[in-house]
């Protein structure tokens, strides 16, 4: 996806400084008199120990390095960024329990392009994202690495070159920073912008797919789509429609019914935009909210004890999200097979291979493309099982149901960036169809499309390895190359 910083600037008002700051207030108030989760007590099953006094101030540093356990590879700065910004969103509520200074070094660290090294795997996405957010906590305090102007540094080193203090966490803040669904949220943000372009991407791709099998464009008629009137559906229909702009009607189809990767492209494509609105409002009422545990409230001066923390909602997301994107693979990966196999694509030469010399039987197209795109395919297919139904019971059974929200987005991560790459794959077989067939009448979205994509992949004649322009085209895709609907 295209780098779209913006600059993030807190409230610097006195109410809203006030705002915040009371929270801290009316908890220092109250420590003496109330037992308060992880203020007073121990974390998790251990909120039964009671806390004396002078730990009180210990206790955050305890929660923030004893979670340093996470492993795998780290979080893309794209992620990193994200999960910060939508840390520091529910945080700036104010039912946490901090100082207005924590949000200022969440800013300073955003503002600054400051970001912590957070490794993907070791949460259960309840309480939280405990051990990724950790990570965060421990850059603030100047114990975590981080990566800055794309080097890599200590954060205690980084803060005193830039002469910058390190936090001292205070009650109550480290957990505040590590007790909610930060991670698996700014996961789903990425993925949901990048599934919103690849929607559009595949009813383009597929329009070229249909012009180049000399398909039948009826398929897509806007009365037909009147009739069974799912909005995501009739929009696909639409585009595709004004894609093809009659070009390929030449009452001189080879079969009446387009195979279903073609004709039904709308319907399959159509699921994923009709979910694409409900999925949003979810995301952003997580980002919009409070999750966290113990909620304080100054205003009413309660404090409430709960399970805010826990990421249902977003592992429901990206569980559903992962299956539809996957059938857009499969979708692509069965409109290549129609292409490249001259038992089905209407003519065009076996692999879609650009060689008619006396060299064309040792040229073989893009047969090992097609079979690329298989394995792509069967991975993200293989990746859509639910993560959200293999709750474990963990942390000597407190955490006994958990949401799995966490891996539940990275696997659907993982499913889109597969599907991206089908994409990329199936760009480089429709654009060498439409060069094989030079006679096609292109609609002008196809014909700016088709000039696009010639800057970026040559005709292919002679056998010659794909693999610089695939990732090219990866690259041109997450920076949404080509502006393809208004």
């Amino acid at each position: 996806m295209q780098s779209k910083k913006k600059q993030i600037i807190l409230n610097q008002t006195n109410h809203y400084i006030q705002k915040i700051n009371s929270g801290s207030e009316f908890l220092k108030k109250i420590i003496q008199e109330q037992t308060i989760y992880g203020v007073t007590t121990g974390y998790g099953d251990s909120c039964t120990n009671t806390i004396a006094e002078h730990f009180h101030e210990k206790l955050p540093l305890n929660l923030a390095r004893f979670h340093g356990c996470g492993l795998g590879k780290h979080f893309s700065s794209e992620i990193t960024r994200a999960i910060l910004a939508v840390r520091l969103c529910s945080l700036a509520y104010g039912f946490s329990g901090i100082r207005f200074e924590l949000l200022k070094e969440l800013e300073f660290l955003l503002q600054n392009d400051i970001l912590p090294l957070i490794p993907e795997e070791g949460s259960v996405g309840a309480s939280g994202d405990l051990t990724p957010l950790s990570y965060i906590a421990r850059t603030l305090i100047g114990e975590e690495k981080v990566i800055f102007q794309n080097q890599e540094y200590q954060s205690k080193q980084l803060f005193q070159e830039l002469k910058h203090k390190v936090f001292q966490l205070k009650e109550k803040e480290s957990l505040a920073l590590m007790n909610g669904t930060s991670v698996m949220t700014a996961i789903a943000c990425i993925v949901f912008a990048r599934t919103n372009y690849l929607i559009q991407l595949c009813s383009r791709i597929t329009a070229m797919a249909s012009i180049a099998l000399k398909g039948n464009s009826f398929h897509f008629d806007e009365l037909l789509f009147s009739l069974k009137p799912h909005k995501g559906q009739m929009q696909i229909a639409e585009w595709i429609r004004q894609d093809l702009n009659d070009t390929n009607q030449t009452n001189n189809y080879s079969r009446l019914q387009d195979r279903y990767s073609i004709r039904c492209a709308p319907h399959i494509i159509g699921v994923l935009a009709d979910a694409l609105p409900f999925f949003s409002n979810i995301i952003e009422t997580e980002i919009n909210s409070t999750n966290d545990n113990p909620v304080i409230c100054a205003q009413t001066e309660k404090i409430m004890h709960g399970g805010h923390f826990y990421g249902g909602h977003i592992a429901f997301v990206m569980d559903s999200m992962k299956v539809q994107i996957a059938n857009l693979a499969d979708m692509m990966d069965r409109q290549m097979a129609l292409l490249v196999d001259e038992k089905f694509n209407n003519g065009l030469p076996a692999n879609l291979s650009g060689c008619f010399n006396t060299e064309k039987y040792i040229n073989h197209g893009l047969k090992a493309l097609q079979i690329s795109v298989s394995a792509w395919t069967a991975e993200a297919l293989k990746n859509t099982m639910p993560a959200s139904v293999f709750s474990r019971s963990t942390e000597c059974h407190n955490q006994d149901k958990v949401s799995m929200g966490t891996i539940a987005g990275r696997d659907c991560l993982r499913v889109l960036e597969l599907t991206e790459q089908v994409a990329a794959g199936l760009l480089i077989a429709v654009k060498q169809a439409l060069e094989l067939r030079p006679d096609l009448q292109l609609s002008a979205n196809i014909k700016i499309m088709f000039d696009n994509l010639n800057k970026h992949i040559a005709f292919i004649e002679q056998d010659r390895p794909l693999e610089e322009t695939l990732r090219n085209l990866i690259k041109l895709i997450h920076n949404e190359e080509w502006k393809l609907y208004v």
